[in-house]
Formats: C-alpha cells, structure tokens, sequence
C-alpha cells in the first residue's frame, strides 16, 4: 500500500511542476500552443541584452559604405540594418581572459624572485553560439549574419571605394546588460562558420543586383543560363542550414586619447563601463 501512495504522490509531483512551467510561459490551452512561432526580434518591450557586434552609430559614412544609403541598396545585407550589425539569437559562450604581466626579477642568494609590474590587458574574446533557422526569414538572416563578418574582415580596396586604403572597421560588443559588455570597441580577427552533417536546409532568395564576374566555370552555357535568368528577373536563390555553429574571435582595441581618459577609480565605481550614449566602454 505504501508503494502505491508512493507512486501517487510522485506523479501529482511532476504533474505539478509541469502546470507550473506551462503557467510560466502564459500557456492557456491547445489553441495558443497552435499559434506559438519563434522570433529572433525578441519582445519589443524589453531591453535587447543579447551578444552582438554593430557599427557604431556615429559611423554614418562606414555604415552607408557596407549597408548602402537607403533600403534595399545592400539587399543581402538588409535584415541586419535595424541592428545595424549581427547578433547572436541563442545564449553564446563567450571567454573573457583579463591579464596583469609582471617580470620575475631573480635576486642573488634569494629564494623568491621580485615581480616587477610590466602592463595589463584584456586578451582576445571568443564568441561561439549556435544559429538556428526555422523558415525562409531566418534564413535570409543566417545569410547576412555570414556575409557581414566577410565584411568586417576586410580592408576597403579596390574602385569605388571612398574608404579606400582604410583597414577594416571596428565595430561594437554590446551584451548583457550596461555591466558586462557595452560599447567595448572591438576588431574582428577571425569567425568560423561550422556547416556541420546531416543537417537539413532551407532556401531562401535574394534580389539579384550585380552581375556574374569571377566565375570558375564561365562555360558558354552557364553564361547564356546566367543571363537568361537574369532577363526574366529571377532572384539568386541562397540555402541556409536548420543548425550551425558561428564563432567569432575579437580583440578590444582603444585610441590613446581613450586610453589617457581611463581612471582606475571611476573604473572601480562603474563609471566608465555604463556608459551611456555613443561614449565607448572600458572593459
């Protein structure tokens, strides 16, 4: 009998607890559960403290330069315009290494050698995150999300560039509130995209606004198809996979005019990692 009342009280258990997790994402029955989608934007009432790196916003001309004056102008790269950069839309695993270099100065006839304080940094950070698509939005997403760090990577060279000869740009690292990471200016030294096996894919479409150059397989044929279907108006169709992995590694740069305005005291209270506006953040 005691194995039975046993059994019992276990179930209304975790029957109770799974009333209490539904009731926690406002559940009220089978016809809300129908009409549930997921979104990348997040609730528009909240703050947007997800990971993410942007152009800051007093970059006019850089920003017009990688995502073009007005809508449309850089298609493959509109769905990131309003963020005016990527951001990770699940939880990332971000390391942070903060490092205080001292030389061992070795005494003669001593056990212990004194250290001398040499300088302080803060070493690269590594982003890594998965990427999730679940339909053709998303997609175009993922597909811009790869082709800004393609970007950000590069120098500005070559014709019609008014940029050029400049190095690539640095961006912003904003995450997780005013405390951990705001405004941290940051350059992006290498990303890696894993594709990874037995992963479906979903197509999704962009307006086709250059021409075909570069190519490795200028067969006659594939020119006449190529511009066949570029008569007709057709789009350049692009596959994005359900599941990857992005990680990208940055590094914190500061000018010396930045550098000459830390205080170690304002620091310790706070005072210059909330910052507010387009004022930079120490980290």
């Amino acid at each position: 009998m005691s194995d039975i009342l046993d059994k019992i009280d276990k179930t209304v258990g975790i029957l109770d607890q799974t009333v209490a997790r539904l009731q926690g994402v406002n559940y009220r029955g089978s016809s809300n559960l129908a009409e549930t989608r997921a979104r990348w934007n997040g609730d528009p009432g909240q703050i947007d403290w997800r990971v993410r790196l942007s152009i800051p916003p007093s970059a006019a001309e850089l920003r017009s330069a990688i995502f073009g004056a007005s809508t449309g102008s850089s298609q493959i790269l509109d769905p990131l315009r309003k963020s005016d950069g990527m951001f990770w839309p699940l939880t990332p695993s971000v390391i942070i290494q903060h490092s205080a270099n001292y030389n061992a100065l070795a005494q003669t006839h001593s056990n212990f050698p004194f250290q001398a304080y040499q300088n302080s940094q803060v070493d690269q950070i590594n982003i890594i995150g998965e990427f999730p698509v679940q339909n053709s939005s998303d997609a175009k997403h993922w597909v811009a999300t790869v082709h800004f760090l393609r970007t950000v990577t590069k120098m500005f060279f070559g014709k019609q560039q008014d940029l050029k000869g400049n190095p690539p740009p640095i961006l912003f690292l904003n995450g997780y509130g005013d405390h951990v990471f705001k405004n941290i200016p940051v350059i992006v030294n290498t990303f890696n995209v894993e594709l990874r096996s037995g992963i479906d894919y979903i197509s999704t479409s962009q307006p086709r606004t250059f021409g075909k150059s570069g190519s490795t397989y200028d067969a006659a044929f594939e020119d006449q198809s190529y511009t066949d279907r570029t008569a007709k108006g057709e789009n350049d169709t692009t596959w994005a996979p359900t599941l990857s992995n992005i990680s990208v590694l940055i590094t914190p740069v500061y000018s010396r005019q930045s550098v000459s305005e830390f205080s170690l005291s304002e620091f310790a209270k706070n005072g210059q990692i909330n910052v507010r506006g387009e004022k930079i953040g120490f980290i």
